[in-house]
């Protein structure tokens, strides 16, 4: 997550240091909690939230539970993650339905916040929950806000209850009331109320959000807050809990690069919980917020959970035993593999499904270099393929790849690229399929592993070393050097532009796509 990325990395760097000593003594523990200090402060953590935060994990770590372990460095990464997890909130916590539907929701934050889409991503989010929600545009202020929210509202296909024009014209009290009126008449099981804001706390925003407060009675106010504002978050945050008293908060813009630390402090400063995190500009990058999981990509431990949660959304459970079968009998196609790619671009950003992974903070530029429109330009190909094409790519001649390289918009070399890794895919998938151990190209096979990690078999006796038939190899295998496999192209994880060590390869995402498969069942 990028907002707490150099966070992420000054903390990894802290507790890779202890990891080399047996036992940590009291100096190794001042110097830890020092760093982890200035790694807390420079990320806009408020002051007395550090101050708490590390004097527990000073007096945990000079404990008995850390002096009497086997492995004292982890010990501590451990007890710096349970309180983490403590600041951001402990325990997940639900949305509160009402007891007679609707449920109403009111949002309520600056301008700039993010308040007007994330009241579509939330609708979305119900929406995919099997709900029935309805938008109400009440910020009648800002300049086409209504018709922001119209089209917000129409790309999350939720209903919206828009009486008024907006730009100043219309009373947002009234109009919240006439639409959790219309909602019950018309049975809507939501009501998302999308308020105005003020580019500062004013007395004005305060008595407006107040008023609706009252005139609707909502089960929940949640506090949209931008995690980019630094320390602002906190006296923001104070500000609306006295004017208004939110009942939980959701964090937006949790992908920007900014030090998004202040973020963490809103849970320890007024009390109430986090509830959303909206990470991207899509209506699906929105996502409960688990401060355990949040606190493990902190630390780079990874979070498994989510990512086994949105493949289990994306990915249908008939058609991945289908492919499993046809990979089995070595019937996988370019069809197939273009449906399984569709599969996991539906279910979110592949960089950020790869960085749930542990340790793939070590990775961060790898995952930035990596450019998901690879995938776009993948598809592109395939497509411009015939069925027969798709089906058997060893048809595929000169004529044909030329006339696919144009079709796409592409380069032969893309096309030749492509079937490669294909090819290498399909073949390593085959392998796993059958209970095997793939051999990953540029490792060879794992040893002992049984079936492909075996001794090589040693030539003949009288039959000397066959030589090979390029002039570059032979001349390397004359000079006693051991000729180099066949370069596999440049290119990205599916077999095109940029360079192959900076983005995963077609084998990795096989390999994770398989992983994935295996948790469906």
């Amino acid at each position: 997550m990028a907002t707490f990325g150099n966070l992420s990395a000054r903390l990894t760097e802290t507790f890779k240091n202890l990891r080399a000593k047996g036992k940590l003594s009291a100096s190794d523990v001042d110097s830890t909690v020092r760093e982890i200090r200035r790694a807390l402060l420079e990320a806009d953590v408020a002051l007395d939230v550090v101050k708490e935060f590390t004097v527990k994990v000073r007096e945990r770590a000079l404990g008995d539970e850390v002096n009497q372990a086997l492995n004292p460095a982890q010990q501590v990464v451990q007890i710096v993650n349970e309180e983490l997890v403590g600041i951001l909130g402990g325990e997940q916590r639900r949305l509160q339905f009402a007891k007679n539907p609707p449920t109403i929701i009111m949002l309520a934050g600056l301008q700039g916040a993010g308040k007007t889409t994330l009241a579509g991503k939330l609708a979305k989010w119900l929406k995919d929950q099997g709900h029935t929600p309805l938008l109400v545009a009440c910020d009648l202020q800002r300049p086409n806000a209504v018709t922001q929210l119209g089209v917000v509202a129409e790309q999350a296909g939720a209903a919206i209850f828009a009486p008024e024009p907006g730009n100043g014209v219309g009373d947002p009290v009234q109009v919240a009331r006439n639409g959790v009126a219309e909602a019950r008449a018309k049975q809507y099981d939501f009501v998302i109320v999308d308020t105005a804001g003020r580019l500062g706390v004013d007395e004005e925003l305060m008595r407006q959000a107040a008023d609706i407060r009252r005139a609707v009675d909502p089960d929940e106010v949640l506090f949209v807050i931008d995690a980019m504002i630094g320390q602002d978050a906190v006296a923001t945050a104070q500000a609306f809990q006295e004017g208004v008293d939110f009942t939980g908060v959701v964090l937006t813009k949790l992908d920007g690069d900014a030090r998004g630390g202040a973020a963490l402090s809103i849970r320890s400063v007024t009390g109430r919980p986090i509830l959303f995190a909206s990470t991207g500009e899509g209506l699906g990058d929105f996502e409960p917020f688990h401060p355990d999981r949040m606190a493990s990509r902190i630390l780079d431990l990874g979070d498994i959970l989510t990512l086994i949660e949105q493949a289990q959304q994306a990915f249908d459970e008939d058609e991945a035993r289908k492919v499993a079968e046809k990979i089995a009998k070595d019937a996988f196609t370019l069809d197939d593999f273009l449906g399984q790619m569709q599969q996991l671009r539906k279910a979110g950003s592949l960089k950020k499904m790869m960085g749930m992974l542990p340790g793939m903070g070590k990775m961060q530029a790898q995952l930035d270099g990596f450019d998901e429109r690879e995938i776009v330009r993948t598809e592109a190909i395939i497509q411009s393929m015939t069925k027969a094409e798709r089906d058997n790519p060893k048809i595929l001649n000169g004529s044909r790849r030329l006339r696919i390289a144009k079709g796409s918009g592409m380069t032969v070399t893309d096309v030749n690229s492509l079937v490669q890794r294909f090819e290498q895919a399909a073949k390593m998938m085959k392998t796993v399929a059958r209970g095997g151990v793939p051999q990953i190209p540029g490792m060879g096979a794992v040893p002992g592993m049984g079936g492909h990690g075996g001794k090589k078999k040693a030539p003949a006796k009288g039959k000397g070393r066959k030589q090979s038939g390029n002039p570059a190899k032979r001349a390397q295998q004359a000079a006693g050097a051991p000729a180099t496999p066949a370069a596999s192209p440049g290119g990205s994880g599916f077999g095109l532009g940029g360079g192959a060590a900076a983005q995963p390869s077609e084998a990795d995402l096989a390999k994770l796509q398989q992983m994935l498969g295996k948790g469906l069942r």
